[in-house]
């Protein structure tokens, strides 16, 4: 008999959801095939993913026709683009929605990155593809920077559930957290259904690896050498301690007598970057209830073909865990410089995939506008509409 072994890894309280979405995916189906066969219950994107999406396919032919005929200019181009991939996911992942109460069948867009440090403009912009995708079970990814903090807190402070990314550190989780808790105490304040409200807190795995690895080697030593590969799991163990320990204080239990759901830990970047290390090692070494594991499509499949799930594989490690921080920084590691380098790389990877983003948009509504929409470029919108139940573009 076939193991399902994804379906052991959701009943250890692990939800699966995939990373990446194109239109490709959605026109064949393969994202509600993945819902149905591979218990995957949500979706992220992310600038890099979205920009590798309209690079490669003729799937977005139609509309950028359109919108070069309309005079639409590149950046509003790329928001049509991206909020019509999302507002069809959000459809095909409504039945995980429903069946969760709203806790899963979420899809997530992220802000543009270039106002990672810029409040108020965060906000307008989290309202705009709030606004724009109009599904209950959207997520707004707002970048963990000191100026996205309080845009977290106001978002979801109007209702606007939030899905937290780029977190490194365990001092930026705890600020992370404090954000939720206010944004959710402000949103009861305003009269908003708390229920209706969820968020996830995005907290990133293998770069951590691999950036401490990069210092490790650089380091030498054979005490050195023998700590890579440990840092991102433990990192991630600890970061669970503190969400563990905020989600039971009465603070916490007052939101939740409300209605509210807890911002769960998110496990994003769970590739394995390194080929010494296992390929799942992300997914099996950080088991936990009420957790989500955000995986690329390779990596759910060697999942499913071989991973191992072992019913919690953190909160008996946070000792442990502790001993490998004190090793790192014992041989010289300097963990904060690590977690600033990560956050302030990470903002500017994905401020570098919009820019690309931009440039191929672009390019291709300069060669949309030389040509005209066919009979056939609007059957075919029309049919990819229908097929989203009732979506628009």
């Amino acid at each position: 008999m076939t193991t399902d072994r994804l379906g052991e890894l959701t009943a250890a309280g692990v939800a699966v959801w995939l990373d990446d979405l194109s239109r490709v995916r959605l026109n064949s189906g393969g994202l509600d095939q993945l819902r149905r066969d591979k218990h995957v219950v949500g979706v992220t994107t992310n600038p890099t993913i979205f920009a590798k999406a309209l690079s490669d396919a003729d799937e977005y032919d139609w509309q950028l026709r359109d919108l070069a005929a309309r005079g639409v200019d590149v950046e509003e181009a790329v928001r049509m683009l991206t909020t019509y991939d999302v507002r069809w996911a959000c459809d095909v992942m409504r039945p995980s929605y429903d069946a969760s109460a709203g806790v899963d069948g979420r899809v997530s867009i992220e802000v543009d990155p270039r106002l990672a440090h810029d409040s108020q403009r965060t906000v307008a912009e989290a309202r705009a593809l709030w606004w724009l995708v109009d599904r209950p079970n959207l997520f707004i990814k707002i970048p963990a920077t000191e100026a996205g903090l309080p845009a977290i807190t106001a978002a979801l402070a109007e209702g606007i559930s939030v899905n937290v990314t780029l977190i490194f550190g365990l001092d930026r989780y705890s600020q992370v957290m404090e954000a939720f808790l206010a944004g959710l105490e402000q949103a009861k304040a305003n009269g908003h259904d708390l229920s209706t409200i969820g968020s996830v807190a995005s907290f990133f795995v293998s770069r951590v690896d691999s950036e401490v690895d990069a210092r490790l080697e650089k380091i030498g030593s054979t005490e050195a050498k023998a700590l890579r590969g440990k840092a991102a799991v433990a990192n991630a163990r600890l970061a669970f301690e503190r969400y563990s320990e905020v989600f039971s204080t009465d603070r916490w239990r007052a939101l939740a007598d409300a209605g509210a759901h807890p911002q769960r830990p998110l496990w994003a970047s769970t590739s394995t970057k390194n080929p010494d290390y296992r390929d799942v090692i992300y997914v099996e070494e950080l088991i936990a209830p009420g957790t989500v594991n955000t995986m690329p499509e390779p990596v759910i499949h060697a999942y499913a073909e071989h991973g191992e799930t072992h019913p919690d594989t953190v909160t008996g490690a946070y000792d442990d865990a502790r001993g490998v921080f004190a090793a790192l920084e014992s041989v010289g590691v300097d963990l904060a410089d690590v977690i600033a380098t990560l956050e302030r790389e990470g903002v500017e990877k994905f401020e570098a995939s919009w820019q690309e983003l931009l440039d191929g948009v672009r390019k291709s509504l300069a060669a949309a506008g030389q040509g005209s929409s066919s009979p056939g470029d609007a059957a075919r919108g029309n049919a990819d509409a229908a097929a989203r139940a009732g979506g628009n573009a």
